[in-house]
């Protein structure tokens, strides 16, 4: 008798500088960082992206947020079930769901 398989493991990526973010599969610290999982992922399905706007100093997550615009609006946009927005800042965090809502990724704010 064969085994059934193993379900895949989620792929759950995080973007914070502070957070431990224990189900995350992999966690970049910087906008820098950030940038260049999200490119390591650029054909996978990302099950979950959590992101926090400030990431430290005069750091943001904004450079994340426009890599994932320029992606929708060139009609390849990152392959994303849910992204997660975990920030103090309500302002930033409401600029983040705003801009990512208006490119169809499915957004929503959460405490992490």
């Amino acid at each position: 008798m064969k085994e059934a398989p193993a379900a895949p493991t989620p792929v759950i990526l995080g973007i914070d500088d502070l957070r431990p973010l224990p189900r995350a599969t992999r966690i970049a610290r910087t906008s820098r960082e950030g940038v260049r999982l999200l490119q390591e992922h650029r054909d996978a399905f990302i099950d979950e992206l959590w992101l926090d706007h400030d990431l430290g100093g005069d750091d943001s997550i904004m450079p994340v947020v426009t890599l994932m615009e320029e992606a929708a609006f060139s009609g390849r946009p990152f392959h994303i079930g849910m992204v997660f927005v975990h920030s103090a800042n309500p302002i930033g965090a409401e600029t983040v769901v705003r801009s990512l809502t208006r490119w169809n990724y499915r957004v929503r704010r959460a405490t992490a």
